[in-house]
């Protein structure tokens, strides 16, 4: 089953690490993707652009409106996602707890909708 592991943290914590601090995090993000891969678990990650660059989309009777930034304001925010295969929710809570930034921040583990097999569940 796959599970979207989103990966949230306060931005203040990372402006308040060194150099080092910083590029000790990204090797370490870089090789438990790595480990993630050869794991089998790894389909894709992505590191997110800051929220200000974002854009929020809404359509309400037909009418699109926009907005900059994200939807709502928090103090954390979605800094990147890994999407996994894991054999069930405790095995994706476990390749969560391993994401670095889980010591900074929080990993949201989520299940993945599989409308692909309800769509053929609905067809027979």
């Amino acid at each position: 089953m796959r599970y979207l592991c989103q990966v949230w943290f306060e931005p203040s914590v990372l402006e308040r690490m060194s150099d080092e601090e910083k590029r000790t995090l990204d090797r370490d993000s870089a090789g438990y993707d790595l480990d993630l891969e050869v794991s089998g678990h790894m389909i894709h990650a992505e590191a997110l652009q800051a929220p200000s660059a974002a854009v929020t989309v809404k359509v309400r009777n037909g009418e699109m409106a926009m907005t900059d930034g994200p939807f709502a304001e928090t103090k954390e925010q979605l800094g990147g996602f890994i999407l996994i295969e894991a054999k069930d929710l405790n095995d994706a809570i476990r390749v969560a707890a391993g994401i670095p930034l889980a010591k900074y921040g929080s990993i949201e583990v989520r299940p993945v909708y599989d409308f692909k097999s309800k769509l053929q569940e609905a067809a027979r």
